[in-house]
């Protein structure tokens, strides 16, 4: 696991995380969602609403940057449940870690600040399997703010989602070929993601992690394919057990959840046949 640079929130990593008994009454719980403009977010935060609950949608664009800290304590104000579904803008290893870090800290006092009662934040299935990867290894240094915080929290971790197949091929394409290992996946789509999360939110903090994923394991090779045939893409896709994910090795147990995840609804071979949308 990566070790935790010296910082203000790093001192009480050995807090307990304060016991949450969820109120319930009459009305709307304030729920912000960081990254509510983005890909899951915006999904999310229609999911929250559809359920009664009072979002605030929070980003850059809307004046809430967990980065400098800009907008953050007054987003929270009032906020019971904090969702963080952001992602890093940038990928080089360094500014990447960075990025989990400063926001990861930032987001942690505003909450105490605010009171919030429980954090939830969305990672990846097979974070401590990549380490190899520097967003991997980023991805876990946020899971550790997260344990190290007395903020009640629960973590998802999702399987890759199925609109980031192209770019999976597209990592791999050398001319009219793509090279793909045939490990394991169990890819889910966005819309389930959402649900599932809008879901664990009216749920007490597990203080750990739940794993999410789609309904079908299917290898990355036969995913990839399947893809490029339902878009009408002439590549080929070539089985080559030597090629990793993006850059890292991979074997079955990599990209795919352990036992009991909660499983999305959607099927791969049903998103393609409806247009492969977002």
């Amino acid at each position: 696991m990566t070790d935790m640079p010296n910082g203000r929130l790093h001192a009480k990593s050995k807090w307990d995380h304060r016991p949450v008994v969820m109120k319930n009454n009459s009305s709307p719980t304030k729920i912000v969602v960081i990254g509510g403009t983005g890909l899951i977010g915006k999904k999310l935060v229609a999911r929250l609403l559809e359920k009664g609950h009072e979002v605030l949608s929070a980003s850059p664009s809307s004046g809430v940057n967990t980065i400098t800290g800009e907008g953050l304590d007054e987003a929270l104000k009032g906020a019971r449940i904090v969702i963080d579904v952001a992602n890093a803008p940038v990928w080089e290893d360094g500014a990447v870690l960075e990025f989990f870090e400063t926001a990861g800290r930032n987001i942690t006092a505003a909450e105490i600040t605010a009171g919030v009662e429980h954090h939830i934040a969305l990672s990846v299935v097979g974070t401590e399997r990549l380490l190899s990867s520097g967003y991997f290894r980023a991805k876990m240094a946020q899971e550790n703010l997260i344990k190290a915080s007395p903020i009640p929290y629960t973590i998802v971790r999702a399987t890759q989602f199925f609109e980031f197949v192209g770019s999976i091929a597209q990592s791999s394409t050398d001319g009219d070929t793509v090279r793909l290992s045939s490990a394991m996946m169990q890819p889910i789509v966005s819309e389930d993601v959402a649900s599932l999360l809008a879901d664990i939110a009216g749920e007490v903090p597990v203080n750990g992690t739940i794993e999410i994923s789609g309904p079908e394991p299917i290898p990355m090779d036969d995913l990839v394919r399947q893809f490029l045939e339902a878009t009408r893409d002439p590549r080929q896709v070539i089985t080559d057990p030597t090629v990793g994910y993006f850059g890292t090795a991979v074997n079955d147990q990599s990209l795919t959840p352990g036992a009991n995840p909660r499983l999305g609804q959607t099927r791969f071979q049903d998103w393609l046949a409806r247009g492969a949308s977002q």
